[in-house]
């Protein structure tokens, strides 16, 4: 075989090989969608929210937390429901990020992962909370 058959052949393979890359990396993105469009997709999807205070609750027998995600711009929500432990510092998160599938005959998101953001230490304190001793 001449030279040239192998750069044919080496460019035919590089160009599978992006192609392949290419469709398992489209495959596997994870999109942040709205709560009405993550009731409806039937593959993995982001939705972030706030929680809606006084709505979790654990399952010891199934290892499930269950919580309310509220949209902070439409004000709708979400039943979700994660199998794993609850998160450290869950009740004082500001925002959750759930990842998961929509399961429509249970009316909640099954997560797989949860994203959790809680308020920073590192926050300034209000001037107006300082005392002065004298």
């Amino acid at each position: 075989m001449k030279r040239r058959h192998y750069y044919i052949l080496g460019g035919i393979l590089l160009l599978g090989f992006a192609g392949f890359s290419l469709a398992s990396f489209k495959q596997n993105l994870t999109p942040y969608v709205s709560y009405a469009d993550a009731r409806v997709m039937k593959r993995t999807v982001q939705v972030a929210g706030a929680l809606e205070k006084g709505s979790s609750s654990y399952e010891d027998a199934s290892s499930s937390l269950l919580f309310t995600l509220r949209d902070p711009k439409g004000g709708e929500a979400m039943r979700v429901r994660y199998k794993g432990l609850k998160p450290a510092n869950f009740e004082d998160a500001i925002s959750i990020v759930a990842i998961g599938q929509y399961d429509a005959a249970a009316g909640e998101l099954h997560a797989d992962k949860l994203l959790v953001k809680c308020p920073s230490k590192y926050q300034g304190i209000d001037k107006t909370e300082t005392k002065t001793y004298s």
